[in-house]
């Protein structure tokens, strides 16, 4: 079998395209999911904090941008980083720990997760159960230990052989 004709026979199997689809539904999800955590559900909580944006949250790593090479026009300035936007101080090319958009992700992972959850929760409840198949019956036959024949399975004796059958496990619970 060729190369070609393996992959055309791998794209065609139904798992792949289930796969692909779920993926592109799943980007639009996460979209969704992204925009209702940054747009809907973190104003409130910042609000309630003292009017924090999350995302903005940072540590700069250096406190005298004069002592950069890359900051020199801002030699002898005193600069408070700390009330700066993010965007200026990192174009002013200070290193930052933007632990604010950490949190933010974090955040948006676990209304991700929780979101997932309630969707897989729902599409359970709409599935048919499987239903429980009956324990299989007693055998109506069994064999006898002598002849090796075929004898109903509450026989007391072999009709072939005439041999006494052991006690049924039915008769030792009598």
């Amino acid at each position: 079998m060729s190369f070609i004709s393996e992959f055309k026979q791998f794209i065609a199997r139904g798992n792949v395209v289930d796969m692909a689809v779920g993926v592109i539904i799943g980007g639009a999800f996460g979209k969704i999911v992204t925009s209702l955590t940054e747009d809907v559900i973190m104003p409130p909580i910042g609000m309630l904090l003292g009017k924090v944006n999350f995302s903005s949250l940072f540590v700069p790593l250096i406190n005298d941008p004069s002592k950069m090479a890359d900051a020199a026009e801002y030699a002898g300035k005193t600069l408070d980083l700390m009330n700066m936007p993010m965007d200026k101080v990192k174009a002013m090319g200070i290193p930052v720990i933007a632990y604010g958009n950490f949190l933010q992700m974090v955040l948006d992972f676990l209304i991700i997760a929780f979101c997932v959850f309630l969707l897989i929760k729902a599409v359970n409840k709409l599935m048919p159960k499987p239903k429980e198949e009956p324990a299989p019956a007693a055998p109506a036959v069994k064999v006898c230990p002598e002849c090796l024949s075929e004898i109903p399975a509450e026989a007391k004796r072999c009709k072939f052989c005439t041999s006494v059958q052991p006690e049924s496990k039915k008769d030792d619970k009598k």
